[in-house]
């Protein structure tokens, strides 16, 4: 990925050198994206920007890209997987200019005469391809949002794009995410292009069973596809089942090229793992157990709550939100990811999307039908582009580091988005939550993961570093929020109040460093869904199925609401039965 910036109609009283250096100056901002290289393209009072970090093409891949002829100027942040089918399936023979992924956009868009190759494109992308003969333009984003883009408005009329709002706030009078899955051209406007069937209520109704194979082999290949590099790469392990999963399959491919259907070696065969928690955090030996199994060379680093404190501040002017539970979650992968990049490594994968398509949040346990769950998966999926690939992509490119995430590959999503969502019901004693991507990989001749791992509790990754990383916010926020400021908390912050003391302190940060109205509007906030009886908190230990839930938050026939069980005795009674090879039957009393 890198960082994109663009501007259509701008300071028609300014030169092309004015424009060019006006460019340069916003595009900086977004430097971190892309340290490898920078460019700018200028024509009439338009101009497009890129921020290059070179995972495909290293040699030849600068951007923005033109096609021979110099008539169409591209500036993209992604990758593009099934770029190598594209280019054989064009119309017409096309002259490429370099080796990147994302060339192909240009002959696509010329020989389409428009956007409406879009739903070829299999990969995570944001562009803008400008074409100066007709002096017209495309934006368009991927169908989850995976790469993030922006929009604004100038008050002379201009449009602005880019990767991070930073670039936009000093100069547009309206800034909003750009949706995903939608493209924009001035003579159309904003035209959704992405539209699953999945993402209707009949998918409930036509209860299509679920095939385990079909599963399996969707993410096996999602993760495939993925190992596309010409660059040192890694897996992010956090010991949960997400993460190792994708590690898994990435070590069973990792010696063979992937480019050339793993006909040759590979350049970087050796998988490299990370993860990252507090000393002695649940993640941490959850995910050495991981890489001792799956033969990773694995790299282990630890944070103090001092050390995640220290970086909130620079944490929200990367992630531009003050949503709790991004900042909370961000935080150790923005220091993980730090290190990684140090290591001289650009490119890692990740699990962010199997709690959104599977239904493994905790709260997921309160649904009251099939028809409820899938909806909830639905809006969860459509708002990931704010929450967890936000925090996937900003966190990880504050260091010039690529995150891909497997779990949104679009095939995956057309299979495990479309049948029966009574499939994915949580049911006390009989089912946990993720229940059937667990069974999908439980293949005891060929294992995947251990057991206690496969059957793993979710944990979200903000306890799983630690439980004492959210106490410390907690405590660290109440202590620089007095009882009279929040009292006027709707005062100082009329539009999305805060509810809590941790709330306002990252607010408060966010109006420092973005206090433009308009930045707060394109802020969603991740909160569990209140109308099932959940806590409001998003910590997964608010909800009371967490073997470490929160004091008077079980739902179980203790008193006053608590588990009738108290954690401990539950951690040893899942422990001990895990250790006799009974894990899905274990983790079904949580």
């Amino acid at each position: 990925m890198c960082g994109i910036f663009a501007c259509f109609g701008v300071g028609k009283h300014l030169s092309s050198e004015e424009l060019r250096q006006l460019a340069l100056e916003l595009s900086a901002r977004i430097r971190h994206r892309g340290p490898d290289w920078s460019g700018v393209k200028v024509h009439q009072n338009n101009v497009l920007a890129h921020e290059r970090l070179a995972i495909v093409g290293l040699d030849n891949g600068a951007q923005p890209l033109v096609d021979e002829a110099e008539r169409f100027v591209l500036s993209v942040n992604g990758e593009i997987y099934n770029h190598q089918a594209l280019e054989k399936g064009l119309k017409r023979p096309h002259k490429f200019l370099t080796k990147s992924d994302c060339e192909v956009v240009i002959p696509l868009y010329e020989q389409h005469g428009g956007p409406d190759f879009l739903p070829l494109l299999d990969g995570m992308f944001s562009f803008v391809c400008y074409d100066k003969e007709k002096n017209t333009y495309v934006v368009a984003r991927d169908p989850i949002g995976i790469t993030s883009l922006y929009q604004g408005w100038g008050k002379d009329g201009s449009r602005w794009f880019a990767s991070e709002m930073k670039c936009l706030k000093d100069h547009c009078e309206r800034i909003e995410t750009f949706p995903p899955g939608h493209y924009f051209t001035p003579e159309t406007g904003l035209v959704e292009y992405f539209k699953p069937a999945w993402a209707s209520d009949d998918v409930a109704a036509r209860a299509t069973p679920v095939d385990l194979k079909a599963v399996r082999e969707a993410l096996e290949q999602a993760v495939v596809k993925r190992l596309m590099c010409d660059v040192p790469y890694g897996v992010l392990l956090s010991g949960g089942l997400d993460s190792s999963l994708v590690a898994s399959i990435a070590a069973r491919h990792a010696a063979r090229r992937v480019e050339d259907g793993e006909r040759t070696p590979a350049w970087w065969p050796r998988l490299h793992s990370f993860s990252i928690g507090l000393p002695g955090s649940p993640d941490l030996m959850a995910a050495r157990k991981v890489a001792k199994f799956i033969g990773s060379e694995h790299h282990e680093y630890t944070f103090t709550v001092q050390d995640g404190l220290d970086a909130l501040r620079d944490l929200v002017w990367h992630l531009e939100t003050y949503d709790v539970t991004t900042i909370r979650a961000s935080t150790p992968m923005y220091l993980l990811a730090r290190k990684i990049k140090a290591m001289g490594v650009k490119m890692v994968m990740s699990g962010e999307g199997a709690d959104e398509v599977f239904a493994g949040y905790l709260y997921f346990h309160r649904a009251p039908n099939s028809r409820e769950m899938h909806q909830e998966t639905v809006m969860r999926v459509q708002n990931l582009h704010a929450a967890d690939c936000l925090r996937a992509n900003k966190s990880t490119m504050a260091w010039g580091l690529e995150a891909r995430v497997p779990f949104l590959d679009r095939d995956l999503l057309d299979c495990a988005m479309s049948f029966d969502p009574a499939a994915k019901m949580h049911v006390r004693g009989e089912k946990m939550e993720k229940y059937v991507l667990r069974k999908a990989f439980d293949t005891k001749d060929n294992p995947y993961l251990p057991d206690e791992v496969l059957w793993r509790q979710k944990e979200q990754f903000s306890d799983g570093v630690g439980y004492s990383w959210i106490d410390g916010l907690k405590g660290y926020a109440n202590a620089q929020v007095t009882d009279d400021q929040f009292a006027s908390a709707d005062k100082r912050f009329p539009y999305d109040t805060p509810k809590t003391k941790e709330a306002y302190f990252y607010r408060t940060m966010f109006e420092e460093l973005f206090p433009q109205q308009t930045c707060a509007t394109t802020v969603i906030n991740w909160v569990p869904k209140e109308s099932w009886g959940c806590n409001a908190d998003p910590s997964g230990r608010a909800q009371g199925v967490h073997v470490a839930a929160y004091d008077g938050e079980g739902e179980g026939e203790g008193e006053g609401g608590k588990e009738a069980t108290s954690p401990p005795k539950k951690r040893a009674k899942v422990a001990a039965a895990v250790a006799n090879g009974n894990g899905a039957q274990a983790n079904g009393v949580h």
